[in-house]
């Protein structure tokens, strides 16, 4: 697949995605940007969840994953989000929608005071800024590799592009835009793996009765694993996971929050969440067995490569037709580019209204700083872009994976405490048990091995983190002084 050829393919998504932007942001207000209005029609939110979670790690790793004996196991952990996305739906949306929230970390400051709403705003933003840049800083390679390389232009330009782009789509209809642009983004995406899956069927001689008996005969199918409570894809572990990682990377994170806040109500956002979550299944189903796909036909053709290099190498292989590396591109730069958009718009709501403040400014001047804070979102989004780039790829991409663990467990924590506890506590000493419990993780992380007999911390890690935020809460407890709210 040549270099313009992906350039076409990428302008004429650009050109699709602009025009949605330019139609969503007319007439566009501050409430419009950061919750679109509360006017978003329920169904249309409920599409853009669907793919909202899915970045381009998630549209080239979750196929890949699918060797290596983990199977189709990954389909434990989504059986947890549905159960994770029904806490957020009958437990947090609520509470959201009854305090007239712009941004949730406000639920933070009415419980517990100001110390406790910024330190919440900071884990985000440090999370959120982390993760979206490594998320566009991989469809930053995979461009560099398709075009910008070929053509002779510089990682640098890349990533001047690609910030750009996203930059100038989420400007001025921040939520709205995200809204849309992501129900475009999960119709490409979709139609991206249904039909790369026709192609690649064909090529092995398959219609589809004989694709699915293949997929389920093969090595690559098994889900449940119920027979070793030790091994890494034990579906109690996956499971567990699911739930609670849905409700602090989703139900705790305004990026992902801040499209259901859209909703008119809480029951609209409640149908939305429930309706995204049951039909993520059956889409990151679809992502599975296009992964058998990919390997079936890499075990027929001599392709070595695996994991995440696995389907741009059979995309682009000379023995499937152009249109599969078109499809490839498209929904890889569908799922990249919305998601960056969705962070962006979520970081800027975030640092204009929780860590700055808009208390006492006009909607003139709540909009100048709600520009520069975007501006200024982009520039520091677009140099962690290039720093990975300096440090290299693999390291950091884990390490940004494992931040996670550390940055949401001790929101999670008091967003725990605070819903289950009416207790008050001293707020001025939030920050230091917020900083402390990642330590305190990250310590018995790195010494479990030799502490517990062998053990090693997986996706749990989020859960210990949490704990040790609520058990440091419990000692910051006011004796006789109840929840302000």
């Amino acid at each position: 697949m040549s270099a313009y050829s992906v350039i076409a393919t990428v302008l004429a998504y650009f050109a699709a995605m602009f025009a949605i932007s330019w139609v969503s942001s007319r007439n566009n207000d501050n409430s419009g940007f950061f919750n679109g209005g509360r006017k978003a029609p329920w169904w249309l939110v409920a599409i853009a969840m669907i793919g909202a979670p899915m970045s381009g790690v998630t549209f080239v790793s979750v196929p890949g994953m699918v060797g290596g004996g983990t199977g189709m196991g990954y389909m434990q952990m989504v059986l947890g989000f549905f159960v994770g996305y029904l806490v957020i739906a009958f437990v947090l949306t609520p509470v959201f929608f009854r305090m007239n929230m712009v941004s949730i970390y406000q639920y933070l400051d009415e419980r517990f005071g100001m110390s406790s709403h910024k330190t919440g705003a900071w884990f985000f933003f440090i999370s959120k800024i982390l993760g979206a840049a490594v998320r566009l800083f991989l469809v930053c390679v995979t461009l560099q590799l398709m075009v910008f390389g070929p053509l002779g232009l510089p990682f640098i330009v890349n990533v001047l592009v690609c910030m750009g782009i996203v930059l100038v789509y989420t400007f001025r209809g921040g939520v709205k835009s995200v809204i849309w642009t992501d129900a475009l983004k999960t119709i490409c995406m979709i139609v991206s793996i249904v039909l790369a899956m026709v192609f690649i069927s064909r090529n092995l001689g398959m219609d589809f009765k004989a694709m699915a008996v293949a997929i389920r005969d093969s090595s690559y199918s098994r889900i449940f694993f119920f027979d070793d409570v030790n091994h890494p894809e034990y579906f109690w572990k996956q499971f567990l996971a699911g739930v609670f990682t849905v409700i602090a990377m989703t139900g705790l994170d305004q990026d992902m929050m801040q499209r259901t806040l859209s909703s008119r109500n809480a029951r609209d956002s409640r149908k939305n969440l429930i309706t995204s979550g049951l039909l993520q299944m059956p889409v990151i189903f679809l992502f599975l067995c296009l992964g058998a796909l990919l390997h079936m036909f890499a075990d027929a053709n001599g392709i070595a490569e695996t994991g995440d290099r696995l389907f741009p190498a059979v995309a682009t292989s000379p023995l499937l037709p152009s249109v599969v590396g078109v499809l490839f591109t498209i929904g890889l730069v569908s799922c990249a580019f919305s998601a960056g958009g969705s962070a962006l718009t979520a970081l800027t709501t975030s640092f204009t209204v929780d860590i700055i403040g808009t208390k006492g400014k006009s909607e003139e001047e709540v909009s100048a700083l709600r520009k520069k804070v975007h501006l200024g979102m982009a520039l520091l989004m677009g140099i962690a872009i290039f720093m990975f780039h300096l440090l290299g790829t693999d390291s950091v991409i884990d390490a940004v994976y494992k931040l996670a663990s550390y940055t949401y467990g001790p929101i999670l924590g008091m967003f725990v405490f605070g819903l289950c506890c009416r207790k008050q506590v001293r707020d001025r000493f939030v920050p230091i048990v917020a900083v402390a419990a990642p330590v305190l993780s990250f310590i018995l992380q790195a010494n479990s091995e030799r502490w517990f007999g062998g053990y090693q911390f997986s996706y749990e890690l989020l859960l210990v983190n949490a704990g040790l935020t609520v058990l440091g809460l419990c000692l910051l407890i006011v004796r006789g002084k109840e929840a302000r709210k």
